[in-house]
């Protein structure tokens, strides 16, 4: 059976930042999704997709699993949630979490979903038998390409998807490789890295790139997390570029932005220093080149967008777009004139 997705995204639904997940889905796939939740904006539309106030007034379209869609302050549920998660269970439908809260650790959402006879999926729960890597990510016969930033938050999974739909489109067996919930959601596998043990991220990583190429991926765009210079989410960034050993690296930045995370405590380096950051941080055995600069130029004016990728290109000498707004064709040409 289809997935056919109800999208709860409960005060959340026009928030690009908290309701990146449903963002994600809506846009990589739309084919799963036939309704949003959310109570505050009850018979509008987003995106062409009716948003509801109830889970009884979503049934008339036909969901049969309900997908949180929203992040939360810890990744943890609001109480209000939890009966919403209740309900539905109840009205049938199976219920899949990007949080850090597991559902399947909620003893009695359990017993409900046992009574219901639905399935409770969290998509961050990492497969028990991790380890660390085996040094088979440096033996897979597929071309390995990583999107790293300059924060969070900026881009790097639509940047990864938009390269692998610009490298199929031309005929490369490509494969987008998901290491988030988001990602997870959208391409029906992968592994939440951030949820992993620290020690095993590295590893995790690995079996992402063996699955990936196991899945027919002789071009694997592997989807970047956190950021090398962010104080809080570093570590998963390293583990990750490590990990999953790239040949080529596509460096994601915020056009404008100056802070990490807007502290002013953390400013952003030049892209041609964090070019250089990046390739001197390559795995010993695999170094990494960037092939290319992907920039998010969504608040910006087009002219101003154009702007600063014509800056872009002459500060670090490398190709440089905005795929979402101007297409992936030069990116992936860059990408490709190095395998």
């Amino acid at each position: 059976m289809s997935t056919r997705y109800l999208v709860l995204a409960e005060g959340k639904s026009g928030d690009p930042h908290f309701g990146k997940t449903a963002r994600g889905v809506m846009r990589y796939a739309p084919e799963k999704v036939v309704a949003l939740l959310d109570s505050e904006r009850a018979g509008e539309l987003q995106d062409g997709w009716p948003i509801v106030g109830r889970v009884d007034d979503a049934l008339r379209f036909d969901p049969n699993t309900a997908l949180v869609g929203v992040a939360t302050s810890g990744g943890r549920f609001p109480p209000a949630w939890k009966e919403l998660l209740r309900t539905c269970i109840q009205k049938g439908l199976d219920l899949e979490n990007g949080l850090h809260e597991f559902l399947t650790n909620d003893a009695e959402l359990v017993e409900l979903a046992q009574r219901h006879n639905v399935e409770l999926r969290d998509l961050r729960k990492p497969p028990t038998d991790l380890n660390v890597p085996t040094g088979e990510n440096l033996a897979v016969p597929a071309t390995i390409v990583l999107t790293v930033g300059s924060d969070c938050a900026i881009g790097k999974m639509t940047v990864s998807i938009e390269l692998d739909r610009e490298a199929r489109r031309r005929g490369v067996k490509s494969e987008f490789v998901p290491t988030g919930q988001t990602g997870i959601a959208i391409a029906g596998w992968g592994i939440a890295v951030d949820a992993v043990v620290s020690d095993f991220i590295a590893g995790a990583a690995e079996r992402l790139v063996v699955e990936g190429h196991r899945r027919g991926g002789e071009l694997l765009f592997v989807e970047g997390q956190g950021a090398l210079q962010h104080p809080q989410y570093s570590g998963v960034t390293l583990g990750l570029y490590h990990g999953s050993a790239p040949h080529l690296l596509v460096l994601c930045h915020q056009a404008g932005q100056a802070y990490v995370n807007e502290d002013e405590r953390f400013p952003i380096p030049p892209l041609s220093e964090l070019v250089a950051l990046h390739e001197r941080t390559a795995l010993i055995a695999r170094p990494a080149k960037v092939a290319c600069i992907a920039l998010n130029t969504r608040d910006l004016a087009e002219d101003e967008a154009l702007r600063s990728i014509d800056e872009a290109k002459a500060e670090t000498g490398l190709p440089a777009g905005d795929p979402v707004r101007f297409g992936a064709d030069a990116l992936v040409k860059a990408i490709l004139a190095q395998v």
